[in-house]
């Protein structure tokens, strides 16, 4: 590997194929925390689990996308939640952590290999963006998902219309399906920190509806 192809967010905002997807957090899992999480001062992982908090988010919830465990660090140690990621090495990370139930290895814009009515709430930091996964989700996170489920997701905002997400919640908001997302932006890194190069003034959104 060389520097140029070395792991980055830019080159996460480039994945083109699920290879390329599995290459990159191979590569990145066990330096993912320090090298990238807490160098950059990345703080949507606190974010959305707090915002999951303070929607009423009980248990048990399925963190997608979840990475090396990032949002279960900021959540209570009582907690019963799950984890979803397409890396196993990733998971790896997360196992070794001891905040998970169960995770599972899986590619999220493909079904899912969850039982319908899993879940009380759905958390997600990271995952809607750039290279990684679409709007194409959705409907199997609310498959999985029990009527009154919380759901506490982040966005990226140049992702979330061409990616059709806002033409999915204003369909699911008409159809009864769920309850109007209030949405609001965030700084995705902390201020004073070191994001990534280019992108020191990056925002996220944070996503909070209920399934109906």
């Amino acid at each position: 590997m060389t520097d140029n192809d070395s792991p980055s967010l830019d080159a996460a905002y480039n994945l083109k194929t699920t290879e390329a997807n599995l290459k990159l957090y191979s590569d990145w899992a066990s330096t993912y925390d320090e090298e990238f999480a807490g160098r950059s001062g990345y703080r949507f992982a606190k974010i959305i689990a707090e915002a999951y908090l303070e929607a009423g988010g009980m248990w048990p919830a399925l963190d997608v996308g979840c990475g090396t465990g990032l949002v279960a660090d900021y959540l209570p140690t009582s907690s019963v939640i799950d984890g979803i990621d397409i890396s196993p090495e990733m998971l790896e990370q997360a196992n070794a952590k001891g905040r998970y139930g169960e995770l599972f290895e899986a590619d999220l814009t493909k079904p899912i290999p969850l039982r319908d009515n899993s879940y009380i709430g759905v958390l997600s930091a990271g995952t809607f963006t750039h290279g990684h996964v679409g709007s194409e989700a959705l409907s199997e996170l609310m498959r999985v998902a029990r009527p009154g489920a919380v759901f506490a997701i982040s966005g990226n905002p140049t992702f979330y219309q061409p990616a059709g997400f806002k033409q999915a919640f204003e369909r699911m908001t008409a159809g009864n399906l769920i309850s109007e997302p209030i949405i609001r932006e965030e700084p995705i890194y902390e201020a004073g920190a070191k994001p990534p190069e280019g992108h020191e003034n990056d925002v996220g959104l944070v996503i909070v509806f209920n399934k109906l």
